[in-house]
């Protein structure tokens, strides 16, 4: 027997399908805060010295959260490889600007304290700012664009062709429900550092985070709840008309999708996945009622629960589909026909298995040295160390 045949083919797809969320959901619970410090930084920090509280916060993790970052997008290179030409295709000036926003961040820290102007850190201040609310509001949009459906086909040698001029297809993506989920998602990561904020700064600055966190925790909710609505009457599914084949070549024309119905019809089909967004709602109200009581670590824990119930939720509720195509159903990306080899699926995972543990460990310690707070003594004395 070949030993990669020791896993079937639709069993490794699954896999690697639960392993491209783990690794989107790593990003978010740990570059998420990041974010979040980024988007708060010009309203929880009054003076300098507050300011430089915060982002010494973030400043010794945001590279090694970045990693999760990577870890996704080379896991959507690799394993799902018609994904990847798809999506940045078609959200590839999208994808610019979050690049290009997340750019701002390291040359900010690096360059904010180099010259004592007010003017010269406070420009580099609302630079940090855009590096951590654009992402956070983009990656949200993304994935409600993902929902809605891609206006993309596939020609028989499935090349991608996207529909529109280069500027119609980012406004495109500017839909009234993509910007909610981008509401919900930048709330959600502003909810999340301030929860972090509460745990490593003191106050003034702690509390200030806190009460923003509070407002931001009950706009993600209240979005959230409005999206589920939203998709349960305004937004419609995709199913598979023809039969499925979970071992299948890799090539989506060979089956048969229509769009219709609703994509809470997976929630009659596996009723267990309520779970997902339940975690979200409850994680949010834990999270709220932390901020408001000023508890530390079970906050950000339960920060962490909301985000990995609500990006679940989309997950779950869309499988088997991974992007569906709004003009030409027949063209959508599934789970079962969008995936590289058996092989490559399978060398991949053994890889993985090997690194994703080492990396997991690795982060643990570095938390675990890091642990405590960032305190006004800390910046004032600065050592070399401090951003």
């Amino acid at each position: 027997m070949i030993l990669h045949e020791l896993i079937s083919l639709d069993v490794l797809r699954v896999i690697w399908w639960g392993l491209l969320g783990v690794l989107l959901i790593g990003f978010a619970l740990t570059d998420g805060f990041d974010m979040g410090v980024g988007a708060l930084l010009p309203f929880v920090g009054r003076t300098d010295t507050e300011r430089r509280i915060a982002i010494n916060t973030v400043g010794p993790v945001w590279e090694g959260n970045q990693v999760w970052f990577i870890l996704g997008g080379g896991a959507i290179f690799a394993a799902w490889p018609l994904l990847y030409a798809m999506s940045f295709s078609g959200f590839y000036l999208a994808m610019w600007l979050v690049l290009a926003a997340l750019i701002l961040r390291p040359v900010g820290f690096k360059y904010r304290s180099k010259r004592d102007s007010t003017a010269w850190r406070s420009g580099w201040d609302w630079a940090l700012f855009v590096g951590g609310f654009v992402p956070a509001l983009l990656f949200g949009v993304a994935v409600g664009n993902v929902l809605q459906g891609a206006p993309f086909h596939l020609t028989p040698d499935l090349l991608p062709v996207y529909e529109g001029s280069w500027y119609g297809k980012l406004l495109g993506l500017l839909n009234p429900f993509a910007l909610l989920a981008g509401v919900v998602s930048a709330a959600m990561l502003i909810m999340h550092g301030g929860a972090w904020l509460g745990l490593k700064a003191e106050d003034p600055v702690a509390g200030r985070a806190r009460a923003i966190g509070l407002y931001a925790a009950g706009v993600a909710f209240a979005g959230y709840l409005l999206a589920g609505v939203w998709i349960a009457f305004g937004i419609d599914g995709y199913t598979f008309t023809s039969e499925i084949v979970a071992n299948g070549p890799s090539n989506p024309l060979h089956s048969e999708v229509a769009k219709g119905g609703s994509w809470l019809a997976a929630y009659s089909a596996r009723p267990w996945i309520v779970i997902a967004p339940a975690m979200g709602l409850i994680g949010m109200v834990m999270a709220a009622m932390g901020l408001r009581a000023k508890r530390e670590v079970s906050t950000l824990l339960w920060s962490k629960l909301a985000i990995f119930g609500v990006i679940s939720s989309v997950g779950l509720t869309m499988f088997p589909f991974i992007l569906p195509s709004s003009s030409d159903p027949n063209s959508s990306l599934t789970v079962w026909d969008a995936s590289s080899s058996h092989l490559t699926l399978f060398v991949m995972l053994v890889v993985t298995l090997i690194f994703v543990p080492l990396i997991l460990v690795y982060t643990a310690w570095v938390y675990k040295v890091l642990w405590g707070k960032v305190t006004e003594d800390d910046v004032i004395a600065e050592n070399g160390q401090m951003y």
